[in-house]
């Protein structure tokens, strides 16, 4: 008896199953399939990007080369090109591009090119902090004294990685301005302070005697 009750039990199974394939198959395929094809998209993409990564370091490399040629003009085209396309070689790219700038004595354009580094969100913080250091270096002879130090004032803040050379700067700044014991003051902080690098210390030291005499 209990043989033919599984029996029946296997039979109203099969039925209810019968019946939710033919309702409810059509879903279950196209699900899958879009599972699939999702599944082949995120493939897809992510050997686009490697493509991309590897397309972008054969040219950042093939910039590099035509700096170190001496073919520095068509060297900041190709930088500037992947600088602004994004991507990991995009803030290296933009370095090499303002440095070469700097090196050919563009100082207008070369502090363009770290201005737009230091605006770009996506950059590193102490990266984008460095591109003002080299925009202001690159300024400073012509720029308005006091534009220079409020550039700087937030690079001087404590636990910066750029604070010591900010400070520098911004006495040169005050120093320029005509502020001359504002100046006095920061390089001797340079010039006492036991964790400035020697090289700085010195030039500190030095600006200290003579602003002191």
């Amino acid at each position: 008896m209990s043989d033919i009750f599984r029996e029946i039990d296997e039979e109203l199974r099969r039925d209810n199953l019968q019946k939710l394939w033919a309702r409810y198959g059509r879903y279950i395929i196209a699900v899958a399939v879009l599972a699939l094809v999702a599944a082949g998209g995120i493939v897809g993409w992510r050997d686009h990007q490697l493509s991309e990564r590897r397309a972008q370091s054969t040219r950042y490399a093939s910039a590099l080369s035509l700096a170190g040629n001496g073919k520095e003009a068509e060297a900041v085209k190709v930088f500037g090109i992947i600088a602004r396309e994004g991507g990991g070689y995009a803030v290296l790219a933009s370095f090499e591009e303002a440095g070469l700038l700097a090196k050919s004595g563009d100082k207008k354009a070369a502090a363009a090119a770290y201005d737009r580094i230091a605006a770009t969100s996506e950059y590193d913080l102490n990266l984008r902090g460095l591109a003002v250091l080299l925009s202001v270096i690159q300024q400073m002879p012509e720029a308005d004294p006091q534009t220079t130090i409020d550039r700087l004032a937030p690079l001087t803040a404590s636990g910066n990685p750029w604070r010591l050379t900010a400070i520098e700067l911004t006495a040169l700044a005050r120093l320029k301005s005509g502020d001359k014991s504002g100046a006095l003051s920061l390089f001797k902080s340079l010039a006492d302070d036991l964790a400035t690098p020697q090289s700085l210390r010195a030039r500190a030291a030095e600006m200290t005697a003579a602003l002191a005499s």
